[in-house]
């Protein structure tokens, strides 16, 4: 697995460009990653969305237009993608693929693992491929996603983050934003953030 990463916008957002066995998986593409998008793939086959935040879906339009491939989004955050309740006036995008709750999904005989973990947003979840998680704004290198935005919740994101502390096995984490960690690095610190975030229930 080849995984390219380019920090995209005033958020700098990470876009990923994920390649299997020849196959080009676009992992958030996030504010004006269309040039770069279509500069480093050669065998797109699939756009996949970690949630719906518009620094994270700004070019899903543009890449489904100029590449005709699918979208895939987790279901909860669907109405993201078509109004911004950050008061950006993000592309509206809608996905060809609505991602329920934890699930394996095939694509062109790669399997992609979705993990629902919400809180950040209703439908935010990780993206699982072989031993690597692309966390979105879930898990960050010794931090987590914001709570306090509309349609967040702290509750959920409690639950998600004692989820996470359940997993077995270690997983390399490539986040929405700043530099990778492990999951057995942020299962370390995980117990002071569901402090944190109870602390503001």
């Amino acid at each position: 697995m080849q995984i390219k990463i380019q920090p995209m916008g005033a958020t700098q957002t990470n876009c990923y460009i994920v390649t299997i066995e020849g196959k080009d998986f676009i992992i958030d593409p996030g504010t004006d990653a269309t040039r770069w998008v279509l500069a480093n793939v050669s065998n797109p086959v699939a756009i996949l969305n970690t949630h719906g935040h518009f620094d994270h879906v700004w070019s899903n339009h543009e890449l489904q237009e100029k590449l005709q491939i699918p979208l895939y989004c987790p279901q909860g955050d669907t109405f993201l993608l078509q109004k911004c309740p950050l008061g950006q006036s993000v592309p509206p995008s809608t996905p060809d693929y609505e991602i329920i709750g934890d699930k394996t999904i095939l694509i062109q005989g790669i399997p992609i693992h979705y993990r629902h973990f919400a809180g950040h947003t209703p439908g935010c979840s990780i993206i699982e491929i072989q031993d690597v998680w692309f966390s979105g704004d879930f898990l960050f290198q010794q931090s987590i996603g914001r709570w306090d935005f509309p349609f967040s919740s702290g509750e959920q994101m409690v639950k998600s983050l004692e989820k996470a502390m359940k997993i077995e096995g270690d997983y390399t984490i490539y986040p929405g934003h700043g530099l990778s960690t492990t999951l057995k690095a942020e299962q370390r610190v995980i117990p002071y953030w569901i402090e944190q975030v109870k602390d503001t229930l």
